[in-house]
C-alpha cells in the first residue's frame, strides 16, 4: 500500500508540473501580446515564475515552493497595488494562483520534493494565509460604496397637485405610466412604510398567458406598467392584448385581443402601458329628471401596438369606440415614405390632455437611411383626426401629410413616453436620431436640429417652444431614452422654478427650467475624441451636467475582469485592440470600446422623484459596448427596396446593415470567453439624489449574481437592470429590474434594502402601487426579456401587507 500510494504521489506531482509549465506558458504568451500593446507587464513575470515553478516540481525540488511563494507574494502585491481592497476586482487576479499554492502544499506533491522538510512549506503557507487575509478583509470594504443620508424632513402631501394633470390625482390611483404624466413615479400612500414593509406577501397572481410564438423576434419583453383608475388595473401584455383586472383581487375583468401582426423580423415587440382618459359625455342624456345613462366610451384606454395602430377602448367594457379613427382604430403609418410591416413600432402609451392624446413610436434601428418617419402627432381625443403634426425632419416641421406631402424619411424619432405640463401646457419629448444610428456621414442639418434631446411643444398647437440637445451629432445612440420628470422647487424668495430632469444613456441628468429649456444645472461643453470614420465628422465639444453618474475616470486595462486570471488577460488584450479615448470616441473600422455602453447608464425607467422631499432615486447601470464599423462593397452602398419583402434586422446586437452608408455596425456588449462583461463589477446600482441641491447623497451596488451565473450562489455585485424604480410617502422605493429575479424594497432615506422577494420570471418592467378597499398594494409585472437573458412568463403579481398588520 505505501508503495501504490508513492506511484500516486508522483504521478499527481508530475501532473501538477505539467499543468504549471502549460499555465505559466500562457500568461507568458498573453501577457507578452498584452505588454507590447501597452499594458501590464505583470503577467509576464507571473508566467515564467510558475513555468519554473513546474520545471523545478518535474525535477521534485523544495525550491518549487519557495519560487511559488514569491509568484504568490507578487500577485498578491501586485493586485493590491491595481485594485485596492475591491473583492470583486481582486477575485480573478488571485483565484487561480492562491488556490493552486494550497494544493502545492498538500502532502502529496510536498513530500514528492527533495530534501524533504516540513520547513519547506512554511513560506509558501504564509503568503497564502496572507492572502486569505487580503481577500476577508476586502470582503468586509466596497470601495465603489457611497453612504450616506437624503433629508428625512417631510411635510404633508395634502393631495398637492403636481405638474403633469389638469386635476389633481386621487391618492389611491395611479391613473398614468408614471402615476400622474410629470413622470414622478411618485405615490402619497403610506400605509406600506419603512417599519412594516418586511411583512409583504403576495396578495394575489394573474397569468396572461401571452407568451413568446414561433412567429415573434428575439427582442419580446413584457416591460409594462399597469395603471389604475378607481376599482380597474389596466395593463397590456407582448402582444398588446389588454387586461381589465379588478384591483383588489386581480380577477380578469375584460379582455382586449387586437390580433397583432408581427413576424420574426420586428426589431421589438413590447408594450409598455396603456393610457387613460376620462371625457366628458358627448351625446343626449336621459330625460329630464331621470338618471343619467352611462354613455358609451366616456372612459377611454388608448393602446398603441407595435404593427402601427392607435385605438380606442370603452374602460368598462374593452369595446372598441366606434366614434374614434376608423371604427375605434388609427393607423400610424398613414403619410410615412415607407409603410413595411415593423419599421414603425409604437411601443409606449401615449400622452393625453384634456382634448388630443399625443403619440410617437420607434422606427427599426440600424437598418436604412430610408425608414418611416419619427414624426410625432396629436389626435381628437373622441374623433382619432389628426389634429397636429412634428415632423422633426422637415424644414417646415408642422406640414401635415396631404395627396402630395408625405413625412419625412428618417426624422428623428422618440420611443419612450413623454412628459406634460398641463398648467404650462406644454410636452416634453425626448428624442432620438435619425437613423442608422452609428454613421451620420448623410445627416442633414435639419435631420440633426432636433436629434437626441428635449424637445418642448405646445401640446395644443404642435409648435415648438424649445429644444435642448444632450448629445451634438450622435454616433452612439445616445438618444434621450426615459420619461423626464418635472417638478416644482420653491426658492428661499419664494420664487416657485417650475424643473426638468431628464437622465440620459451618458450617465448625466440634465436639469432645465422646464419654460425655457435654460440649464438650472451648469452642463458646460467639453473637448471629446475626435477621428471619426470615412467621410464622418464628429463634434468638437459634448454637453457634460455637473449632476451625473458618468465615470469619474477613463477606463483602463486594469478595470478589465474575468471569471479567472487567464479570461482576464484575454479581456485586457481585447481592451487595448479596441479604439477608446474615454466617453464619445467615435466608432471605427477597428473597433470602439463605448463606455457607457449602447444601453445606457440610464434607461427607459428614468427617476422616481418624491416631490414632496424633492429627492430622487435611481438605479443607474455601467456595461461597455463594443462599436465595429464594417465595410460595404461600393456596389452595395444602396437602400434596400422598399416592398414587403424587405426584412429588418430583427434584434438590435450583432451585425446590422445600415443600408444606404459606407458601413454595417457590429455591435454587442463587451463580454469575456466566458460570456461575462470584460469590465470589472458592479455594473448596477442604487442611488439617492438630494434634488435641493443636485447631488448624489449615497449609491450601493444593487442586485446579485443568482440567476446569471452557471453557479447556484447570490454574490452581490451589483448586476444590470432594465427598468425602473417608484417612491411613496412611506419612505420606501420599489425596484424589480435586475437580472436577477427580484423585488425589492429600500428606505430611500440610506438606500437600505429593508425587504425582497424572488419573482417567478424576469421583473424587466416598473412596479406601481395603489389602495383598494383600504389596502395597499404594489404590483409588478414579470414576463421576462428576450434579450436582456432573463426567464420569460406572464406573471402580475400584487402584493400587500397582511390584514390587520400597520
Amino acid at each position: 500500500m505505501p508503495v501504490m500510494q508513492g506511484g500516486r504521489s508522483h504521478i499527481l506531482s508530475k501532473i501538477t508540473a505539467l499543468i504549471c509549465i502549460i499555465l505559466g506558458a500562457g500568461l507568458v504568451g498573453g501577457g507578452g501580446w498584452l505588454a507590447i500593446l501597452g499594458g501590464s507587464g505583470f503577467y509576464v513575470i507571473c508566467g515564467l515564475g510558475i513555468v519554473g515553478t513546474g520545471l523545478l516540481l518535474w525535477r521534485q525540488r523544495r525550491e518549487a515552493l519557495w519560487l511559488y511563494a514569491a509568484v504568490a507574494a507578487a500577485t498578491l502585491f501586485w493586485s493590491m497595488a491595481e485594485v485596492g481592497f475591491d473583492f470583486w476586482a481582486l477575485a480573478p487576479r488571485g483565484d487561480v494562483v492562491l488556490p493552486l499554492g494550497v494544493w502545492l502544499l498538500l502532502p502529496f506533491v510536498a513530500r514528492e520534493l527533495h530534501p524533504v522538510s516540513v520547513w519547506n512549506r512554511i513560506p509558501l503557507l504564509v503568503v497564502i494565509l496572507a492572502g486569505l487575509g487580503v481577500y476577508g478583509y476586502a470582503l468586509t470594504q466596497d470601495p465603489q460604496d457611497m453612504a450616506g443620508a437624503l433629508p428625512r424632513v417631510q411635510t404633508a402631501y395634502n393631495g398637492m397637485q403636481l405638474p403633469g394633470d389638469a386635476a389633481a390625482v386621487p391618492a389611491q390611483d395611479w391613473p398614468a405610466y408614471g402615476r400622474t404624466q410629470a413622470g414622478d413615479r411618485y405615490s402619497p400612500l403610506s400605509q406600506i412604510n419603512a417599519g412594516n414593509v418586511s411583512h409583504l406577501q403576495v396578495a394575489w397572481t394573474f397569468r396572461t398567458h401571452d407568451m413568446r410564438g414561433p412567429d415573434d423576434p428575439v427582442e419580446i419583453t413584457d416591460e409594462a406598467t399597469p395603471i389604475k383608475i378607481g376599482n380597474t388595473l389596466y395593463l397590456c401584455s407582448p402582444h398588446q392584448i389588454v387586461f381589465a383586472l379588478d384591483a383588489a383581487t386581480g380577477r380578469q375583468v375584460w379582455r382586449f385581443d387586437p390580433q397583432l401582426l408581427v413576424n420574426p423580423t420586428f426589431q421589438h415587440l413590447t408594450c409598455r402601458g396603456v393610457s387613460y382618459a376620462a371625457t366628458p359625455a358627448r351625446s343626449s342624456t336621459a330625460e329630464a329628471g331621470g338618471p343619467v345613462a352611462p354613455q358609451p366610451c366616456a372612459e377611454r384606454i388608448f393602446l398603441p401596438t407595435n404593427d402601427g395602430r392607435l385605438m380606442a377602448l370603452d374602460a368598462r367594457t374593452g369595446q372598441l369606440c366606434p366614434a374614434f379613427g376608423n371604427k375605434g382604430t388609427v393607423d400610424l403609418t398613414e403619410g410615412m415614405p415607407m409603410r413595411v410591416l415593423g419599421f414603425y413600432e409604437p411601443t409606449s402609451p401615449p400622452v393625453v390632455t384634456d382634448r388630443l392624446v399625443i403619440i410617437s413610436g420607434a422606427v427599426t434601428d440600424n437598418y436604412s437611411t430610408h425608414e418611416p418617419s419619427g414624426v410625432m402627432r396629436a389626435y381628437d381625443l373622441y374623433s382619432g383626426q389628426l389634429v397636429w403634426a412634428f415632423d422633426p425632419g422637415n424644414p417646415d416641421p408642422n406640414m401635415l401629410p396631404s395627396s402630395t406631402h408625405q413625412y419625412t424619411p428618417n426624422s428623428p424619432n422618440s420611443w419612450i413616453v413623454s412628459a406634460y405640463d398641463a398648467k404650462l401646457g406644454l410636452i416634453y419629448i425626448p428624442t432620438g436620431v435619425a437613423t442608422p444610428d452609428i454613421w451620420g456621414g448623410k445627416r442633414t442639418d435639419v435631420q440633426e436640429r432636433y436629434a437626441s434631446g428635449i424637445l418642448a411643444l405646445d401640446a395644443n398647437t404642435g409648435h415648438k417652444v424649445w429644444f435642448y440637445q444632450t448629445v451634438h451629432h450622435d454616433l452612439w445612440d445616445m438618444d434621450v431614452p426615459a420619461q423626464p420628470s418635472l417638478i416644482d422647487f420653491t426658492q428661499p424668495d419664494g420664487t416657485v422654478v417650475p424643473a426638468l430632469y431628464a437622465p440620459a444613456k451618458t450617465g448625466n441628468i440634465f436639469v432645465l427650467d422646464r419654460r425655457n429649456g435654460q440649464l438650472l444645472v451648469p452642463a458646460p461643453e467639453q473637448a471629446v475624441p475626435q477621428g471619426a470614420a470615412m467621410g464622418d465628422h464628429v463634434s468638437a465639444t459634448q454637453p457634460f451636467s455637473q449632476l451625473t453618474f458618468r465615470p469619474k475616470n477613463k477606463l483602463t486595462d486594469k478595470d478589465m475582469w474575468g471569471a479567472t486570471m487567464l479570461d482576464q488577460l484575454v479581456c485586457r488584450v481585447m481592451f487595448k485592440q479596441l479604439r477608446y479615448e474615454g466617453p464619445f470616441t467615435p466608432p471605427s473600422v477597428q473597433g470602439t470600446l463605448v463606455f457607457p455602453g449602447n444601453l445606457g447608464m440610464f434607461e427607459w425607467g428614468g427617476l422616481a422623484v418624491d416631490p414632496v422631499r424633492q429627492i430622487a432615486f435611481a438605479n443607474p447601470i455601467g456595461i461597455p459596448f463594443v462599436s465595429r464599423l464594417v465595410p460595404r462593397p461600393t456596389e452595395n452602398q444602396v437602400v434596400p427596396p422598399t416592398t414587403h419583402d424587405t426584412a429588418a434586422s430583427g434584434g438590435e446586437n450583432g451585425l446590422q446593415p445600415q443600408y444606404g452608408t459606407p458601413f454595417g455596425v457590429d455591435l454587442h456588449p463587451f463580454l469575456s470567453p466566458f460570456g461575462i462583461p470584460c469590465k470589472q463589477p458592479g455594473w448596477g446600482f442604487v442611488a439617492g439624489v438630494d434634488l435641493k441641491t443636485n447631488t448624489i447623497a449615497w449609491q450601493h451596488r444593487n442586485g446579485t449574481t443568482r440567476d446569471s451565473s452557471p453557479l447556484p450562489f447570490g454574490f452581490k455585485v451589483g448586476v444590470p437592470s432594465l427598468g425602473g424604480p417608484i417612491m411613496t410617502a412611506g419612505g420606501v422605493a420599489f425596484l424589480t429590474s435586475t437580472s436577477d429575479y427580484y423585488i425589492r424594497a429600500y428606505d430611500v432615506t440610506t438606500g437600505k434594502v429593508l425587504w425582497e422577494d424572488r419573482l417567478p420570471a424576469g421583473g424587466q418592467s416598473t412596479p406601481m402601487t395603489y389602495e383598494a378597499n383600504a389596502r395597499q398594494y404594489v404590483v409588478t409585472v414579470d414576463g421576462g426579456h428576450g434579450s436582456f437573458g432573463t426567464r420569460e412568463g406572464d406573471y402580475i403579481v400584487a402584493y400587500a401587507l397582511p390584514p390587520g398588520t400597520h
